[in-house]
């Protein structure tokens, strides 16, 4: 049983999975915050696919907010979009605190108006036990905007981390399948494979949806798997190369523009924003070197 978040818009997860939609009790009140973790569900519920995009700056916080997004994940996937790292490791909690106020500060809606923001939780900042997890989950949650952290993983470990984080009042998103943050052990390709593995996602996914995890990435795994996870679960899951058949979808933004040296086989870029960009830029520099030989020669 989980409950996101206290006051009149709070949701039962057991009873069942929410209010009837027939109730008019299901209609919420109107919110003066952000996006809530628990209006995900009612996206599910009401059959709206849920849009989620990276962002990592002020600049990629704008974009992504005035292009529609439902919710912005401050992904440790920064760490080699904006820190040049060749994995999602490196980066510190304090980089992603420090990252996540600055997607915050280029919102530029009401705050009423505003997607969910959502933060991952680093490597070693939740592997290292539950009393650990709250610290960092709460400190993110208290010194910037985000409403929610999301971590990867359901071995015994991770649920009791995230069951302690939720009985704190810290709105937690799961992440299954493909989980970088273990890229030693599996690296980057395709995850579940086979049926054995397959059904023991599943369950991982049931585990989590049971300790109360509000939503559920699935990454890079068959697209029938992600279908039956959706179709099992009442919590949205999130696919990034699991197919269509997801209640929402999440890509890493700078792969969409075309911004990272190469893109992973399920996240084509829509434009080739290097060759673009960098072809701006040699035009404004041939001008200014135009420009310098002109006033030499008056």
């Amino acid at each position: 049983m989980w409950l996101l978040p206290s006051g009149p818009d709070q949701i039962w997860a057991s009873e069942p999975h929410g209010p009837s939609l027939g109730d008019a009790s299901n209609e919420l009140p109107r919110n003066p915050l952000p996006l809530r973790p628990n209006e995900l569900i009612r996206h599910k519920q009401n059959g709206r696919p849920i849009s989620i995009l990276t962002a990592w700056d002020s600049l990629s916080g704008a974009i992504v907010e005035q292009a529609g997004a439902d919710a912005v994940l401050v992904g440790d996937s920064l760490a080699m979009v904006a820190l040049g790292h060749a994995t999602t490791l490196p980066v510190t909690l304090e980089q992603m605190r420090h990252h996540t106020l600055a997607v915050s500060r280029g919102f530029q809606a009401a705050p009423a108006e505003q997607p969910l923001l959502i933060c991952d939780l680093p490597f070693l900042s939740y592997q290292c036990g539950a009393a650990k997890a709250v610290e960092a989950a709460g400190l993110l949650l208290k010194e910037t905007p985000a409403a929610a952290v999301k971590l990867e993983g359901a071995e015994a470990e991770v649920i009791e981390v995230i069951d302690r984080l939720v009985r704190m009042g810290i709105p937690v998103m799961g992440h299954l399948g493909l989980t970088p943050q273990s890229v030693h052990r599996l690296g980057y390709r395709r995850q579940a494979e086979d049926r054995i593995s397959q059904e023991r996602l599943l369950r991982q996914a049931e585990s989590l949806e049971s300790v109360g995890c509000f939503a559920l990435v699935l990454e890079h795994v068959p697209a029938a798997l992600a279908g039956e996870v959706r179709r099992t679960l009442a919590i949205p899951t999130i696919g990034i190369g699991a197919g269509s058949d997801c209640d929402g979808q999440v890509r890493v933004t700078a792969d969409l523009l075309g911004l990272t040296p190469r893109q992973p086989p399920f996240s084509p870029a829509l434009v080739n924003g290097q060759k673009l960009f960098v072809s701006a830029l040699k035009t404004w520099i041939e001008d200014q070197t135009g420009s310098n030989i002109n006033q030499d020669n008056t």
